[in-house]
């Protein structure tokens, strides 16, 4: 009886120690779900702080959006006052009759329009007189007289005086375009001068082609080159003279300030500088008279027929020059 009982107290002890009380069970669920739990809320406030950091930094970025469109709307309204005030000075500059050219108007406008219409005008003028040029070669070769010859000749002169007047035209849109000499071939502008050809050159030339002239031609012929050649190189001063007037006004002043307490005299250099340009178109203009009348006095010294050999040339001349530049683009490049 006393072996049994220590036998059930034994199995009685061994049960108590194994077995888990539910309590406990719940208490240990209770933890690990209030870990997951704090893990879980760990978790989401880092998402919220990420996301608070983004939205700091979207909202930051926007400020300094804002700011730079401000300071861009600034900078816009600066630029604009400043172009006032600069339209403004060069009002009262022309105004008080700075801005003037030598025909006492004011300067022209300018751009490539009148550039391409003149080059466009320029190679219809010289189809017409390549036209001319072949007739009078004709009518040379057929021994015509010099009452048909003289038809010709002055139709030449007329369309050389419609070449002046083109000219004259687009002077006062683009006096640059001329003076560059773009219109003419690469070697045509070897020998330009203010916009075209020397009158004074072409003389020399023609001299061994007009022979046998009497000795009254070749004093009228020498008289005149002398007389094309001092008005040419008046006509050359004028432009030096210029040219150290214009860089003596670009230079005065402080160069390489921006500051706007400059901008009035700036423009007042500028609008001076204009009026000095204004007087380009005069030259171009003298320039073409001379040429105009050394051919007209020229006429006036040769014969009829002798004229037209002149004519002829003139025209040969420049013809080869094109070919020249012609030869010169199309040359082999190693």
């Amino acid at each position: 009886m006393s072996q049994l009982m220590a036998d059930t107290s034994s199995r009685t002890d061994v049960s108590t120690d194994g077995d888990t009380d539910p309590r406990d069970l719940g208490s240990d669920r209770g933890q690990m779900m209030l870990a997951a739990a704090s893990d879980s809320s760990g978790s989401k406030d880092k998402l919220d702080q990420k996301t608070l950091r983004r939205l700091a930094q979207n909202r930051e970025a926007a400020r300094k959006s804002r700011l730079r469109k401000k300071a861009y709307v600034q900078q816009l309204e600066n630029s604009r006052l400043k172009l006032t005030q600069l339209e403004q000075e060069l009002q009262r500059a022309r105004q008080q009759g700075v801005f003037i050219s030598s025909s006492g108007d004011q300067a022209h406008s300018t751009g490539g329009n009148g550039a391409l219409a003149f080059d466009a005008e320029h190679s219809r003028w010289l189809e017409e007189k390549n036209r001319q040029m072949n007739e009078l070669r004709s009518a040379l070769n057929a021994h015509s007289g010099d009452a048909e010859l003289r038809i010709i000749v002055d139709g030449v002169m007329t369309h050389y005086e419609e070449l002046f007047r083109i000219k004259s035209n687009a002077a006062k849109n683009d006096v640059f375009h001329l003076l560059s000499g773009m219109w003419k071939t690469p070697a045509e502008r070897c020998f330009l001068w203010l916009g075209g050809f020397r009158s004074s050159e072409l003389l020399k030339l023609l001299a061994n082609q007009l022979e046998p002239m009497t000795e009254r031609q070749v004093m009228g012929l020498n008289s005149l080159q002398q007389t094309s050649q001092q008005a040419e190189d008046a006509l050359s001063q004028g432009m030096e003279s210029l040219q150290q007037s214009l860089a003596e006004t670009l230079s005065s002043g402080t160069l390489g300030s921006s500051s706007s307490d400059n901008v009035a005299s700036y423009m007042g250099q500028m609008a001076m500088a204009m009026g000095q340009l204004g007087t380009l178109e005069g030259f171009i203009r003298q320039a073409d008279n001379l040429r105009l009348q050394t051919l007209q006095q020229m006429i006036r010294v040769l014969t009829t027929r002798q004229s037209a050999r002149a004519l002829l040339a003139i025209h040969d001349y420049t013809s080869r020059l094109r070919a020249l530049s012609s030869l010169w683009l199309a040359r082999p490049r190693e």
